[in-house]
């Protein structure tokens, strides 16, 4: 009787090992699809993040080149209102002069 109980369990045990190899398999490509998806989030999300970090060194230097224009353009019309501001034929020489009596004025007071 012995050896027919033995024979059953061997045989029992034939059984699990060949479901086991399949439950194994299984849970490898289970595992293994978890990991690819995992690693193809991981590169979605890296690509995401480095299109938003170029994006925003782009944005950075467009915005330093139009502030630059603006600042030129802004010297450019005050330049011109300055022009428009002079007296005509000689404004300049007036100036100086101007100045230069300000300057003997504020020396004599000291």
């Amino acid at each position: 009787m012995k050896l027919l109980l033995l024979d059953v369990i061997v045989s029992s045990r034939k059984d699990t090992e060949f479901d086991r190899g399949s439950v194994v398999a299984c849970m490898y490509r289970q595992m293994r699809r978890k990991e690819q998806d995992r690693l193809a989030r991981m590169d979605a999300g890296y690509q995401g993040r480095k299109e938003i970090a170029e994006f925003a060194t782009r944005r950075e230097e467009r915005m330093k080149a139009a502030e630059e224009r603006t600042a030129k353009k802004r010297l450019e019309r005050q330049r011109k209102r300055e022009k428009k501001m002079e007296p005509k034929g000689g404004g300049e020489e007036h100036r100086k002069e101007e100045s230069s009596d300000d300057e003997a004025n504020s020396d004599d007071g000291n």
